[in-house]
This record gives structure tokens, C-alpha cells and sequence, in this order.
């Protein structure tokens, strides 16, 4: 138990670590992580949670040993709440068919007001075992206004002995008033290097394509291998490696994906493309793909032909359907016009 506490520290958090407990007997009662997603920052503010709450911590760490630890490690902590978010009613989903799909959950997109309203009586009450009491929100920037505004009221007079971890990937949308109530502990993507080598320790084939698919972030880049993603990006790229583009083919491809996969979802699959494009658009600015490293002469190939201008439109025009990517009217439709899009993107330059 113990070594599974102190494996939450990752090595490249090893130093805003000791900075933080450095003077742990006077750290805030708010904390803000903040950095990318992908990096760690649950699993610190997980240890942070173990650490304050053991009672016998060993140079700065959780012990994973006494009774507090167990609790924690097993999920019945007395004076541990996490706030995060849930999941939504399920819906059905149209496909190409038009008829709608086995019902499924989704996660929720806010951290509602209700769910920091239920704290209140964990925090004013008083502590199980006349210690510490800890709260993480994660991800905090899901907090809607209500909920944001509640949390700021308990943190204008915070009770003794209570510490909130908030977590996020985008605490620039937090409410300026409650940034300013935290202390903000910032963290970065870490060296290709160092998280290439931590993901070959986790036993990730192919390190270094994983973490370039993931964008530099290593638990992102575990995740996906886990699941199989690359595998999936490799199914959702392969027809487009092909010129001219086929917009209903492609569509149809893609709407095959998604049936044969649970796990591959269109927010997904527009990130995955988003990637390509990004790429293309590097190349054909001759600089190096970010992402699909392990693609780079197929990319080359249709970069070297491509309009910058269409390409950087299209990208553009991605980050706005985006949005509509969670729950649209129709997934066909949706998906039609997203190759459409593609396919005049990359249309060969006839200058």
C-alpha cells in the first residue's frame, strides 16, 4: 500500500513537491494544480490527500500503513471527499441509419452547485479523527458559476484543519476571485526523454509514439496504450492517407469505427483528425510532425501538395464543431461534414 501512495509522485513532480511541503505546517487551506492535461496532477493532489490525512507520515510521504492510509486506499476515509464529475442520464444516438442506437452514459461536462452544497456539512461539522480534513475538486474548471461562487464562500472563512486541492487543465476559466483565494502550483509537460523512459518502465511498447500521439503528456500517452488508441487513430487515419478524399466513404469509415468501438467516441475522432491537420500544417511549413511521428512520410506526402490556406481554415473550422462533437442532432450528418471538410483541405495545390 505504501508504495502504492508514494507512486503517485511522479519524477517530474518531485520538485514542486518538496517545494510544497517544504513548511507543510503552514500550507494554504487552497490549492490550485495547474498545468496540462495528462501530466499527473490527480495523482499528486491524490498523494497531497494521503499525506495530510496519515497520521504518521514518513520525510514528507503518506507511511500506506496506518489506519488513515488503509481508509484512504480503500475509499472510506471519513474526512476525504472528492468532488468531480458525474454521470449524465443516458441517451441514444443516431447513426447512419437514422434509427437510434443502444442507449449509453456519458460523463457529465459541470461540477454542479448541489454537488459543493453537500459538502457543507462535512466541513463544518468536525473531523472523524480530530485531524485534517481534505477536499479535491477535479476537474475544478467543470465547476458551473453556481458552484464555482459556493466553494468561494467556504474559502473566504475556511474552517481549521480543512484543505482544498483543485485540479485543472484550464484554471485560466475559473473565476478570477476564486484564483485568487488558491495558491497556484503550477506544472508543465515534462522532458520527451524522462517521460519516454517512465512510460518503457510502465511496460508501453512503441514509448515514443504513444507519448508524440498524446501530445508530450505521459499518463495520457499510458491511457491510450491501455485502450488500444493507437490502434484507433491508425483506423481512423488510414483512408486518408489516399488522395482525393472520398467524403462519403470516409464518413461511412468512420461511422463503422465508431459502432465497432465503445470506447472511440466523436470527440475522440475530431481530435484525432485535428492532429493530422496540425501536422500537415507543420509540414508544409517544413517543420517536424508533433503527433503522428510514426507517420511522417505519409504526412510529408500530402503536406507537400496541400494549400496552407485551406489547411489552416479547415483546422480553424475544426475548433469550432468541436463543441457540437458531445451530442449532435445527427451523427451522419455530422460526420459527412466533417470529411467534406477534410477532402477539400487536402486537395492537391494546382498552382
Amino acid at each position: 500500500m505504501s508504495n502504492l501512495i508514494k507512486s503517485n509522485i511522479l519524477p517530474w513532480h518531485v520538485t514542486q513537491w518538496d517545494s510544497l511541503l517544504a513548511n507543510s505546517a503552514n500550507l494554504p487551506h487552497a490549492l490550485l494544480l495547474a498545468g496540462p492535461g495528462g501530466i499527473g496532477k490527480s495523482g499528486f493532489a491524490q498523494a497531497l490527500a494521503a499525506r495530510l490525512l496519515c497520521e504518521s507520515p514518513e520525510d514528507n510521504r503518506a507511511c500506506g500503513r496506518c489506519e488513515a492510509c488503509h481508509w484512504l486506499a480503500t475509499g472510506n476515509h471519513p474526512d476525504f471527499r472528492k468532488v468531480t464529475l458525474e454521470v449524465d442520464e443516458p441517451e441514444g444516438e443516431e447513426g447512419a441509419t437514422g434509427k437510434t442506437s443502444a442507449k449509453k452514459t456519458a460523463p457529465a461536462t459541470q461540477i454542479k452547485v448541489d454537488q459543493i452544497r453537500a459538502l457543507e456539512d462535512f466541513i463544518f461539522i468536525g473531523s472523524h479523527r480530530n485531524g485534517n480534513r481534505v477536499v479535491i475538486v477535479d476537474p475544478a474548471d467543470a465547476m458551473n458559476t453556481a458552484a464555482a461562487n459556493s466553494i468561494l464562500k467556504i474559502l473566504e472563512e475556511p474552517p481549521a484543519s480543512v484543505y482544498f486541492i483543485m485540479v485543472s487543465s484550464k484554471w485560466r476559466n475559473l473565476l478570477p476571485t476564486l484564483r485568487s483565494r488558491c495558491r497556484k502550483v503550477l506544472f508543465g509537460t515534462p522532458a520527451a526523454a524522462e517521460a519516454a523512459a517512465w512510460l518503457k518502465q510502465a511496460g508501453v511498447a512503441d514509448a515514443e509514439s504513444e507519448l508524440a500521439l498524446a501530445g508530450g503528456a505521459p499518463l495520457k500517452a499510458k491511457l491510450r496504450s491501455e485502450r488500444g488508441a493507437k490502434d484507433s487513430t491508425t483506423q481512423i487515419l488510414a483512408p486518408m492517407d489516399k488522395l482525393p478524399l472520398d467524403p462519403l466513404a470516409l464518413a461511412a469509415h468512420w461511422d463503422a469505427q465508431l459502432r465497432a468501438n465503445s470506447d472511440l467516441t466523436l470527440e475522440i475522432l475530431v481530435d484525432t483528425v485535428q492532429k493530422w491537420l496540425y501536422d500537415l500544417i507543420r509540414v508544409n511549413a517544413a517543420a517536424s510532425p508533433r503527433y503522428l511521428s510514426s507517420k511522417a512520410s505519409q504526412v510529408a506526402r500530402i503536406a507537400g501538395n496541400a494549400d496552407p490556406i485551406r489547411l489552416q481554415r479547415c483546422h480553424a473550422s475544426l475548433l469550432k464543431i468541436r463543441a457540437t462533437a458531445r451530442h449532435p442532432l445527427n451523427t451522419m450528418l455530422f460526420l459527412e461534414d466533417l470529411a467534406a471538410r477534410c477532402a477539400v483541405a487536402v486537395t492537391p495545390n494546382r498552382n
